[in-house]
């Protein structure tokens, strides 16, 4: 974790009395446990809600064909910037099929374009009928995203699955006839904002 050699160097600083790098260093040490922190969700109790895999704003909804197997899907796309939680959730309980990162580009995580050419990772759940992926994309500045999921994993609604660091993007692909309860321009939370409910 960054936050451990960013808190040896402040101690180092402030007792050789630099202050200014210990002020600057202890400015950034503030940032990295700020971006980085995990805040506590509640989980929706319903079934058949489908949660939002991660904070930030709803900038893109349309139908798309899904990367694994071609069906169409509803896919919703999530900007987060470096103010939101990067914390990334399971939208729903299920097994994780399938799991695919992809190199890539590294354009600004906002653009439209970033969700087929930056570098990306992506996880397939299903849940009996019903399917769900969730695509983690790299954005401009963000250059790591970790995933702690594996192929055969059982996650529960809200579940912590992985992250991405600074700035990025999130993609959810929902079933086409999920009733959205998210449009255009909404913030929602990882976890406890519901994108849709399955049909």
């Amino acid at each position: 974790m960054f936050a451990v050699p960013l808190g040896i160097l402040v101690i180092i600083f402030l007792f050789l009395s630099w202050r200014w790098a210990g002020l600057l260093t202890g400015g950034l040490l503030l940032f990295v446990l700020f971006f980085f922190r995990d805040p506590q969700r509640v989980i929706p109790a319903d079934p058949n809600a489908i949660v939002s895999p991660a904070d930030g704003k709803v900038v893109e909804i349309v139908d798309e064909k899904d990367p694994f197997d071609g069906q169409t899907f509803k896919r919703i796309s999530i900007f987060l910037s470096v103010f939101n939680v990067h914390i990334n959730r399971v939208p729903i309980q299920g097994k994780i099929e399938k799991v695919r990162y992809n190199h890539g580009k590294f354009l600004a995580a906002f653009n439209h374009k970033a969700s087929m050419d930056n570098e990306q990772n992506i996880i397939m759940i299903k849940n009996g009928r019903n399917t769900v992926l969730v695509k983690q994309i790299a954005g401009l500045i963000a250059r790591r995203i970790v995933c702690w999921a594996k192929e055969g994993d059982e996650y529960q609604t809200g579940q912590r699955f992985g992250l991405i660091r600074f700035g990025s993007r999130v993609d959810i692909f929902v079933p086409v006839d999920t009733r959205l309860a998210v449009k255009l321009g909404d913030t929602v939370q990882g976890g406890s904002s519901i994108i849709g409910f399955l049909t």
